[in-house]
């Protein structure tokens, strides 16, 4: 039997390990990304590691999460990233060039290459072919310094796609559809491979909208052949010969499958406040709507900004929805303002915000208490809009235009017959706007070495953790249900990110959204305490301040019923211990405030389950740890473990 794609990335990359899912491998990076909300951190790792040039074939640093300059905390940070970029050897993208995502596949984006990234959406790239796999940040530090990435094996998940999408149904109700069948927990410990004939019928940036979402389902990444529509891509960002053509073996099998028919497909729409709550527009439709944001990396195409031009054009908007458009970069909007669209939205009474992701991370544009948000971006996760009583909606352009004009959730098939309206379908130019100049490329490396790091008043070093004890007897401070996402460990936002370079100062935010007076049990409990999560603990960005932030105030043990994969890799690698219950009964019995006491912990070897008590009841713990990761928590973190290795 021949190999998928999939199994092809894998094993030109694959530099330890088999590929037996379930088992570790690591994997050789070709391509980094960070971006600010994150890679403050990496930069202060790099710093920590004692690097002295990045060892990938390319590393991008892009400035688009934390662009509003109300004090002087986010412009100092971005002078720091700068400084770091010049110093470590990174392409530099400065605030309002754009998202990260659509601008790193645009410039650097190439079929076959791996790319690791400290943002959970980096899985974006998939749509170009490439092994595109969200991480936190030490994971990228670590690649940047010429370490392999290193994961479990995931599973291979095929989505045949066939048929066409009718008029009013774009790429965003494909994943919405997936999330529908499949909830936010479906894709763990997957990559998603989508094949078929549908594909032809489905643009890169179409693609791009699909990979993105992935994340949404917890898949370990998504990828989509490179064939004819990611030639012509490349071609309109003007890099032809970046191209390589990828593709599954015709004998070629998965670990799982499953089809769906484009031309089935209607338009979708996920309900507050999960990105798996998603039913058909038709159901919500007639529900008041107060604002409607358009942008963010999950729907960062020109195309998906023209449909929506091209809906309002002529029209005015609904007098009380707010409609704010959040380029996803300067070249398109070049292109917005060259094609005329950007005039019909400006006509119609949208709002034009700055190129980066806004919105989407609570940056900007926070919606009324409970009044209905209908957005373009990935995520919905309460208060992530920065409203903490918000009510998200995340849907297609179509749908949200359709809610743009009439104010209320509108089927977008129902703007034909009530307004006349055809299906919009915009003359999109065969060659896109290309500003290569607004990348800043790394410095040669024998003016690197001259260049020291701008650090602000609101940069703090990272915080020195000790090995994991033999012994520990812990309160349990919080107990929590299913799903529980970063956004609620560790709030994004405008009022939080701007102390992400300042771990004592961004810990007092540490679980706000679930218990508000954590932190001050968790600093009055002293030698250290543990929480408890329910299954997929931990989905949602890959920021490992959500990590980091509560074993600054003490955190040792988290046990959860499961965990999502980015926030278990975190836990490990900065030394706090991830269990998980071997029985059912366990979970239920805990309670807050009850003890767990551990014995032997120095003795922690991988495959072995963990004898604890709770509340002096004996309890059997299990735990998923290589013998890396293993050694890993025991020193404290992979910071610690490694220095002790050089």
């Amino acid at each position: 039997m021949g190999q998928n794609l999939a199994q092809k990335l894998i094993s030109e990359h694959l530099v330890s390990g088999g590929m037996t899912p379930g088992t570790e491998i690591g994997l050789r990076i070709d391509q980094t990304l960070t971006q600010d909300a994150t890679g403050t951190m990496v930069m202060l790792e790099l710093e920590a590691l004692g690097l002295d040039q990045v060892r990938t074939e390319l590393s991008a640093q892009y400035v688009d999460h934390n662009l509003l300059q109300t004090d002087e905390k986010n412009p100092e940070d971005h002078l720091f990233l700068l400084s770091a970029a010049q110093r470590f050897g990174l392409w530099f993208s400065k605030p309002g060039n754009g998202v990260s995502h659509p601008v790193h596949q645009a410039r650097f984006g190439r079929p076959g290459a791996s790319l690791a990234g400290s943002d959970s959406h980096t899985c974006a790239a998939g749509a170009l072919g490439m092994l595109a796999i969200g991480v936190g940040g030490l994971e990228v530090a670590m690649a940047m310094a010429g370490d392999p990435l290193y994961l479990a094996m995931p599973r291979i998940w095929g989505v045949e796609l066939t048929g066409k999408l009718p008029d009013w149904v774009s790429a965003k109700d494909v994943i919405l559809e997936l999330l529908r069948r499949h909830d936010v927990k479906g894709g763990t410990g997957r990559i998603i491979e989508y094949y078929g004939p549908g594909l032809a019928h489905l643009t890169a940036m179409d693609r791009h909208v699909i990979a993105n979402m992935g994340a949404e389902l917890g898949a370990t990444t998504s990828v989509f052949p490179a064939d004819g529509a990611v030639r012509d891509y490349l071609r309109a960002v003007g890099r032809p010969q970046d191209f390589r053509e990828l593709a599954a073996d015709p004998d070629a099998g998965y670990d799982d499958t499953e089809t769906i028919d484009l031309s089935g497909l209607e338009p979708l729409i996920a309900r507050p406040s999960s990105p798996g709550n998603v039913v058909p527009v038709r159901e919500a439709a007639g529900e008041e709507v107060f604002q409607v944001v358009v942008g963010s990396s999950a729907n960062p195409g020109l195309r998906d900004f023209a449909v929506v031009a091209e809906i309002l054009a002529g029209r005015q908007t609904h007098p009380q929805v707010s409609v704010d458009v959040n380029p996803t970069s300067r070249e398109l909007l070049q292109d917005l303002a060259k094609g005329g669209w950007l005039f019909q939205l400006i006509q119609a009474g949208a709002r034009i915000h700055q190129a980066g992701c806004m919105g989407c991370i609570g940056m900007g544009q926070a919606p009324a208490t409970g009044r209905n948000s209908l957005r373009t971006v990935p995520r919905n996760f309460p208060g992530r809009s920065g409203t903490r009583e918000d009510a998200v909606w995340l849907c297609s352009p179509e749908t949200a235009a359709a809610a743009a004009l009439t104010g209320v959730i509108t089927d977008p098939r129902d703007l034909g017959r009530d307004l006349g309206l055809g299906y919009p379908r915009p003359d999109l130019p065969g060659r896109y706007s290309s500003n290569t100049a607004m990348l800043q490329p790394p410095l040669p490396r024998d003016q690197a070495r001259d260049v020291e790091l701008v650090k602000g008043a609101n940069i703090s070093s990272l915080p020195d953790f000790d090995p994991l004890p033999d012994e520990l007897e812990l309160p349990v401070l919080l107990k929590m249900g299913d799903n529980v996402s970063t956004d609620e460990i560790m709030p994004a936002g405008a009022q939080v990110l701007p102390y992400r370079s300042n771990i004592p100062k961004i810990a007092e935010f540490s679980f706000s959204r679930i218990a508000a007076d954590y932190p001050e049990r968790a600093r009055a409990a002293g030698a250290g305490h543990a929480v408890v999560g329910g299954e997929n603990y931990g989905q949602g960005s890959s920021r490992e301040h959500a990590v980091i932030a509560p074993r600054y105030l003490g955190l040792r043990v988290v046990v959860a019923r499961s965990f999502a994969r980015i926030h278990w890799q975190n836990l490990a690698n900065f030394g706090i211990l991830p269990l998980e219950f071997a029985r059912p009964a366990d979970y239920n019995a805990l309670r807050p405030g009850s003890v767990l006491a551990f014995r032997g912990l120095r003795a922690l070897r991988p495959g072995t389950d963990i004898g604890a008590e709770l509340d002096g009841q004996a309890i059997v713990l299990k735990h998923r740890l290589s013998e890396r990761q293993v050694a890993m928590v025991l020193a404290g973190g992979r910071i610690p473990y490694t220095a002790a290795r050089r």
